[in-house]
């Protein structure tokens, strides 16, 4: 079971195939013989397609139910969904009982195809364990406790690191749980990257990455792992340990990554818990400049109020694809419920407020945001404005031709460790 569903379904291959039974059964449905049939046929196909262009218009462009850009392909897809289902529903007037019954076998047929390639295009999910919400990863093994190497601080690993014989190519990918003895927070187990490097007999002492994924989603490490290994790959086998924290728990509440008593206590969790487990167990380098909080989407938004709120932890942060504050696709909602009206005490939950009248001596901040994402950039650029001038070493980057889905966290994942390398002492 556990094979079936780490079967990787976003690849081109099971998309194509996908696509070719449907179109083989649109076909027999829509191929019959008489001509009446055929015009009918045709016309619930193309009453469906209508419905489609129509609905997704309203729901993506008129009512902006997503808040995020919505692709040609997903249209596309969404349209040609549509189009199949009409045809279905005429199937079932005036025609042969095998043909109502190939209508019917075709309904749940059509909705995986559909599904299949409009997950594919998001660039998220890329197993059905994922999509289900079942966790696939095998428990990791931790690492040894790593060794100084000479390096806190005075020889940077690039340097000092001599990879041995032996060593594997890539990293290791699987998850493990993290105590929630300070916090109570019911969390699902953390995903954990440990690059090559991590995996030898005598391991360095390494930087550590806390992750944070978006909302609804789960904590893999399957997107930073694989950029991870590309530059593992050329840096000698060198790279961040990565702790995929769960901040939003198996019900996939945005908990804005506060304490609160509707959602417990996430920060703590984060902070105490996720934070002391890294410490104490994965061999890391203790120094808050080989620290990062790294987030994407609803993880963004985390990563830039944990790391404005705990520059003594965290000297480095990731900001992907962030919302401008926790909450902010319902602040109204957001402020009674979580906050029980208290508008100051939610106006100090904000990242500009945050950083407002700090100076922050020794943090890199880095914000990535999909360029066709038209309703995150302008938070991108706010906050990173504000970081900027709070004194951070702050850098801002538009992924090219990305929306707000699987390019824009790629792509911002790519960005932030090109710029991270050098200040974690892992490449020249």
């Amino acid at each position: 079971m556990n094979d079936i569903l780490s079967v990787d379904i976003s690849s081109d291959a099971v998309v194509y195939v996908g696509a070719a039974i449907g179109a083989v059964l649109f076909l027999v449905l829509f191929l019959r013989p008489g001509r009446a049939l055929t015009q009918r046929g045709l016309a619930g196909a193309v009453a469906g397609a209508v419905i489609g262009l129509l609905g997704t218009w309203l729901v993506a462009d008129v009512w902006n139910v997503f808040q995020i850009p919505i692709t040609a392909t997903v249209r596309t897809w969404v349209i040609a969904l549509c189009a199949a289902l009409g045809l279905v529903v005429v199937s079932f007037w005036k025609s042969p009982r095998w043909r109502k019954g190939l209508a019917a076998i075709s309904i749940p047929v059509f909705l995986v195809v559909a599904g299949i390639g409009i997950n594919a295009e998001a660039g998220i999910d890329k197993t059905l364990g994922a999509v289900l919400g079942i966790d696939t990863g095998e428990t990791v093994k931790l690492p040894v406790p790593g060794q100084d190497g000479g390096q806190e601080g005075e020889v940077p690993l690039w340097q000092s690191w001599k990879p041995p014989a032996g060593m594997p190519a890539a990293g290791e990918q699987g998850t493990h749980d993290i105590p929630n003895t300070n916090s109570g927070f019911i969390a699902r187990p953390a995903g954990i990257y440990l690059p090559p490097a991590a995996k030898t007999a005598k391991p360095p002492r390494l930087p550590v990455v806390v992750m944070l994924m978006g909302q609804p989603g789960a904590p893999t490490p399957q997107f930073i792992g694989g950029v991870l290994d590309t530059f593992a790959a050329a840096n000698h086998g060198l790279a961040p340990i990565v702790v995929v924290a769960d901040q939003i728990g198996p019900d996939q509440d945005d908990t804005l990554c506060v304490d609160s008593k509707k959602y417990g206590k996430v920060e703590s969790y984060i902070m105490k818990d996720v934070v002391g487990f890294a410490r104490d167990n994965l061999g890391v380098l203790q120094d808050p400049k080989f620290w990062t909080i790294a987030g994407y989407s609803n993880g963004g938004q985390c990563a830039i109020s944990l790391g404005a709120k705990y520059p003594d932890v965290f000297g480095n942060i990731l900001d992907i694809s962030g919302e401008e504050f926790p909450g902010a696709e319902d602040p109204s909602g957001n402020l009674a419920q979580v906050f029980n009206g208290d508008q100051a005490a939610y106006d100090a939950q904000k990242p500009i407020n945050i950083m407002a009248g700090k100076h922050f001596r020794d943090t890199t901040a880095i914000f990535t945001v999909g360029a066709l994402d038209a309703g995150y950039v302008p938070a991108a650029q706010k906050v990173s404005a504000a970081a900027r001038a709070a004194g951070m070493a702050t850098s801002y980057y538009e992924v090219p031709d990305a929306g707000h889905l699987g390019l824009a966290l790629t792509g911002g994942l790519q960005k932030g460790f090109e710029i991270l390398y050098p200040r974690l002492g892992l490449s020249r």
